[in-house]
């Protein structure tokens, strides 16, 4: 479907294009197929629209009058989520191809996109800002999310707190800020080129309207790497207590050693089974060896107190 922006938002056919007036369509890649060739696009362009993109960094291709890229749409919410859209920027002519779309999230942004701005204020510039600022508007809460959900795993290694799913939890949201960034530097690759404005289609004026977007996704990459960076120490943190633990139990096993040795050497002593040993044949001896033992392992907890043991 296309639609026309002259006093109001109008729907038209494909044949009734204008171009003294701005233009924007949504269609799928069966109808790319029909009418791209009729718009001047190459035929390498439209056939990576056949099939959903696999990569974030597709890059953008300018052409002498468009320009086209391809934009894999990532979910903060879902990270397991994606949709895909290609995007042929033209004087005045704006068309986005839904490759893969299924719950219709992407079109819905973009009919918000359009109905942005009234009919007398929109330019090629402010719709091309208001649909990628729609498609992160919510991801600055995400991030704050993450930011929260990272500080409260912090604040569980330090109580220690921490159950048997920690180190996958952190895999986790280490895959989706990985995943947030590479989505990032896609929109900025493509708000930069949009902002060179190498083949002329936007007027100079209103191309600070890209500068803006530009801005706003560099705060938003900033901020995840940011999170990745906190995350990175927790790990790191979180290795420190698990060697801390190590070192607490070590240190109990070495004091507890330490603590009952003499008596190994007591019973080595009394186990060399010598026929002239006083202790074997004397009344008390069992008793002696008793006593014995628990004089020295008294003796050792006591210098243990002392040195500070435990």
């Amino acid at each position: 479907m296309f639609y026309q922006i002259r006093d109001n938002l109008t729907e038209i056919e494909f044949n009734d294009i204008d171009d003294n007036y701005i233009t924007v369509g949504y269609i799928d890649s069966e109808t790319l197929k029909e009418i791209g060739l009729k718009l001047g696009f190459s035929h390498s362009s439209i056939n990576s629209c056949q099939m959903a993109n696999e990569h974030f960094r597709s890059g953008v291709e300018v052409y002498d009058d468009y320009t086209f890229t391809e934009l894999k749409i990532a979910d903060p919410f879902d990270p397991e989520k994606y949709d895909c859209v290609a995007l042929y920027i033209k004087k005045n002519l704006i068309i986005v191809v839904d490759v893969e779309d299924s719950d219709g999230s992407t079109k819905n942004k973009f009919f918000s996109a359009l109905n942005r701005y009234s009919a007398q204020q929109a330019t090629p510039e402010k719709i091309m800002y208001a649909f990628i600022d729609a498609l992160i508007v919510n991801d600055f809460k995400h991030l704050e999310l993450r930011g929260n959900e990272i500080s409260l795993l912090e604040e569980n290694v330090l109580k220690d707190d921490v159950d048997e799913d920690f180190n996958l939890r952190l895999l986790y949201i280490k895959k989706t800020l990985l995943t947030m960034h590479n989505y990032y530097e896609q929109l900025f690759d493509i708000a930069e080129a949009l902002e060179e404005n190498e083949n002329d289609i936007f007027e100079s004026e209103d191309l600070r309207y890209m500068s803006n977007i530009a801005n706003k996704i560099i705060r938003l990459r900033e901020d995840t790497d940011s999170l990745s960076s906190q995350l990175t120490h927790l790990q790191d943190a979180y290795s420190s207590f698990l060697d801390l633990k190590l070192n607490n139990t070590m240190k109990i096993f070495t004091v507890i050693t330490s603590i009952f040795f003499p008596l190994t050497l007591i019973v080595g002593w009394y186990g060399m089974n010598f026929q002239t040993m006083p202790e074997f044949t004397w009344k008390y001896g069992y008793l002696f060896v008793i006593v014995l033992s628990a004089v020295v392992v008294s003796t050792m907890l006591i210098i243990g107190k002392k040195k500070k043991w435990f």
